[in-house]
């Protein structure tokens, strides 16, 4: 260890290993394992986990190169007491989430008892007057959730943003622990890390309970843009573990208010559709005219009951920036808990005094678009130029509804292997919840993202991030998928093949998935059929 971890530096940030130069507890067989090696063997590891990924087709593009997705071979550990109160904290989110849009698209209570002001929904470009009215069979309408958190420089847990529309990420954490388990199995026999293998049963059995009522033995499928969309392979992968039909908007059919696939047996009635296509192009009928992507009726079949969307449409307006600086007031209001997770500090700069602020201090903070996604639009002010600062004052000025400022994040660190040693490099975390109607299930890790340059804090694949495997330490006992000839596990009698998709590039954006720009991407290539890659861009920590 001593080789590779030569000259390690403390840094400002609050490293999740080491702790002056002692190794955290956590940690430990992990250190004893690395330091058992040296740098060309762990390089070798490193490699392997590349070879991996390329024969899976876990793959983003650069400038037309396709290249594995970066998957560190240090993984980020959290032990069960850290996770017991952050799984918690992600589920309460969650419900609160879940509370404000049965609110915002019912009664909106929280509106006339003053929690949250009506000029707040009303002008969020993703609340959606079509869902009004369409109320889910179970009361869910996030059924799957990412909860983006943070270490801040104390190691406090500190949520960065929400994702309730539909979230991505989560294929790259069970492929990730398929191929770490591959590479090192002597800790897989060591350590009790809990499984992630669950994900597909649990998400199956949520979207089953979503079903409309009367119906005993639904037909679930999941619906995607098509082959070039960036997020392709999550929507293979999940498909073909949970055992269900993969299906793009011309499989569908709505007839009679209800919801069809066509099948080469003929039309099979759907009941649940796991859509990973954005609102704008879900329904022809209701949005977008000229998408190629959705099915004409769907919409009306949802408001009659007659079939589930999952995540709901209009789940947007819960991601929206300005108002996840509410939600620790709604966490009081809906549930009477007191948060157990705290925001990131953050400026609304639709009140003056705040936007005052903001302006005067812009090289200091991060200033993010409140319906932005992927990093797009982000300025940071400790690395923008005087011109792009004053650009900046102009927009913010014209127009504080759409931004939101915060100051710069310190983000964790945890050893990263750069060229020949490990060395501190800087992560999120994104848990991801699945919500029954009966409880809000957190998956025991999540998707670590890590910017693997010195010093960023960006975490996006296309300025070189990657992710590293998220080991939840727990008494579980270990789980067949954790043996390194064990790759994910089909959801029990699914009848579905365990092995990954072979031959798709995986670059899709972790940070958001079915953002506006992939779908327009993707309808322009159903236009011309012509693919282009698009970029993987990551949220931007900080």
């Amino acid at each position: 260890m001593a080789d590779l971890f030569e000259g390690y530096p403390a840094g400002v940030a609050w490293d999740e290993m080491m702790e002056s130069g002692a190794v955290r507890a956590p940690y430990r067989h992990v250190h004893r394992t690395v330091g058992t090696l040296n740098a060309d063997e762990l390089r070798l590891r490193a490699d392997a986990l590349a070879r991996s990924y390329l024969a899976q087709g876990v793959t983003f593009d650069v400038g037309g190169e396709e290249r594995p997705f970066p998957l560190d071979s240090v993984p980020r550990v959290i032990d069960a007491v850290e996770w017991d109160l952050l799984a918690p904290g992600v589920a309460q989110r969650v419900r609160a989430l879940e509370a404000l849009l049965e609110d915002v698209y019912g009664g909106q209570r929280a509106i006339t008892d003053g929690v949250l002001p009506r000029s707040l929904i009303v002008s969020s470009a993703n609340f959606v007057r079509a869902a009004r009215g369409i109320k889910p069979p179970n009361g869910v309408r996030v059924h799957v959730a990412g909860i983006d958190v943070i270490r801040d420089s104390a190691g406090g847990w500190r949520v960065l943003e929400d994702n309730v529309r539909v979230p991505s990420g989560v294929s790259y954490v069970l492929s990730n622990r398929r191929a770490m388990a591959q590479s090192f199995p002597e800790l897989f026999s060591t350590m009790r890390i809990r499984p992630v293998a669950d994900y597909p049963r649990r998400l199956l059995a949520a979207l089953s309970a979503a079903a409309p009522p009367g119906v005993d033995e639904p037909v679930v499928v999941v619906l995607t843009p098509g082959v070039y969309n960036s997020a392709y392979f999550e929507h293979s992968l999940l498909a073909r573990l949970m055992g269900v039909e993969l299906v793009e908007g011309r499989d569908l059919i709505c007839s009679g208010g209800k919801v069809y696939m066509r099948t080469t047996e003929g039309r099979r009635r759907v009941d649940v559709i796991y859509r990973r296509v954005d609102d704008d192009f879900v329904d022809p009928v209701v949005f977008r005219p000229d998408s190629l992507l959705g099915c004409p009726g769907l919409i009306g079949a949802a408001r009659a009951g007659a079939v589930t969307i999952a995540n709901a449409v209009g789940n947007g307006v819960a991601d929206d920036k300005l108002v996840y600086t509410y939600v620790p007031d709604l966490i009081r209001y809906y549930l009477g808990e007191e948060p157990i997770l705290k925001n990131v500090d953050t400026w609304r700069l639709e009140e003056p005094d705040a936007l005052a602020e903001v302006l005067d201090r812009l090289d200091e903070l991060v200033v993010k678009p409140v319906d932005g996604s992927g990093g797009k639009g982000i300025i940071i002010g400790p690395a923008a130029s005087r011109n792009e600062l004053d650009e900046a004052r102009v927009r913010l000025a014209a127009d504080p509804r759409g931004w939101i400022a915060q100051p710069v994040v310190q983000l964790s660190t945890v050893p990263t292997l750069a060229g020949d040693s490990l060395r501190p490099r800087h992560v999120d975390l994104r848990p991801f919840a699945v919500n029954d109607g009966e409880q809000v299930w957190v998956l025991p890790g999540g998707l670590t993202r890590v910017a693997l340059a010195e010093g960023q804090l960006v975490v996006n694949s296309s300025q070189g991030g990657g992710s590293k495997d998220t080991w939840v330490l727990g008494a579980e006992r270990r789980s067949p998928e954790l043996h390194p000839h064990h790759g994910a596990t089909a959801a029990p009698g699914s009848g579905a093949h365990p092995h990954p998709v072979q031959g798709v590039r995986l670059d899709f954006n972790p940070s958001d998935d079915g953002t506006l720009s992939e779908q327009t991407q993707q309808q322009q290539q159903a236009d011309s059929d012509e693919p282009t890659a698009s970029d993987p861009d990551g949220a931007l920590a900080c």
